[in-house]
């Protein structure tokens, strides 16, 4: 199952990074400069490449997060930092009470 889900995360990212690729760049640098073209179009901004990769991208979230949960199941409980120091504590000498 693991592998399972591993194999569609990875042709998950690779099509989304090629769907963000081959998109049309609308410029802008960021939002930073906005032109009188793209403004005009903004109605376009919805076509098929855009849905495409929110679908896409919303995929790769879910497998990403199933794959999580899968290889979670997988870790055992360790034991911890302060029952190695326990044990060791017995092993110290005792301190005498009185030097009379």
């Amino acid at each position: 199952m693991e592998n399972i889900l591993l194999i569609l995360n990875i042709i998950f990212g690779l099509i989304l990074v090629l769907l963000v690729l081959m998109q049309k760049s609308e410029g802008g640098a960021l939002g930073i400069g906005v032109s009188q073209e793209s403004f005009m179009f903004s109605r376009s901004a919805g076509n098929f490449m855009t849905k495409a990769t929110a679908v896409v991208a919303t995929l790769f979230i879910i497998c990403s997060l199933a794959l999580t949960i899968v290889s979670r199941g997988e870790l055992t409980p360790t034991s911890s930092v302060l029952d190695t120091i326990e044990e060791k504590g017995e092993d110290t000498p005792a301190i005498p009470e009185n030097n009379n």
